[in-house]
């Protein structure tokens, strides 16, 4: 029985993580990330930015269950519609006022504005968001009960697949002509 696995990141990834470094190449580093403190930068089209710790940064992580991401949005900055297939997400809102939702199986909207040391969870696999509602930055820590959680950005993954999805699913779907679908996709180009 070990007390711990860290990530030989090295190694192919299988089904439960990846496999563990030998104790001997173990390091004090291995438990230690600092991504969480630095101020991500939101000057992009979404005002957004994230600071993943997840096994892949965090080593340390691997087999554990857990792990933590930083999100900074700008005014009006969106982190937008995504899911987890991998996880259920606490947020904890740390400076400003961010309007969290998610969006049930049974198409039901839940939603709350959250301001600092408030929280709220997302069930794992929901589509939701957060959006800056304030009037200056916003950042929020995130929790998962997964290692390596995945991230379903709805958007992209509708108008950015490789290779495309045809343009005739995508306008049947939306109940718009091809111009619209065409106009969405090259934002994503």
């Amino acid at each position: 029985m070990k007390d711990f696995c860290v990530a030989d990141l090295n190694a192919t990834v299988s089904l439960n993580g990846f496999p563990c470094k030998p104790v001997a190449e173990v390091t004090s580093d291995d438990f230690f990330f600092d991504g969480l403190s630095k101020e991500g930068n939101t000057d992009n089209p979404f005002g957004f930015a994230v600071a993943q710790g997840n096994v892949l940064s965090f080593p340390g992580l691997n087999t554990l269950g857990i792990s933590m991401n930083r999100v900074d949005l700008a005014p009006r900055g969106i982190n937008a519609p995504h899911s987890h297939p991998r996880a259920t997400e606490s947020i904890v809102v740390i400076k400003g006022k961010v309007l969290v939702g998610f969006v049930s199986t049974s198409n039901v909207y839940f939603y709350k504005v959250l301001t600092v040391g408030q929280m709220f969870v997302i069930p794992r696999g929901l589509v939701h968001f957060q959006y800056n509602v304030g009037h200056s930055k916003a950042s929020l820590l995130t929790a998962f009960n997964s290692q390596l959680p995945g991230a379903v950005i709805v958007s992209r993954t509708l108008f950015a697949s490789n290779p495309p999805i045809p343009n005739q699913i995508l306008t049947k779907t939306f109940q718009v002509d091809d111009d619209v679908i065409n106009s969405i996709k090259s934002k994503f180009a």
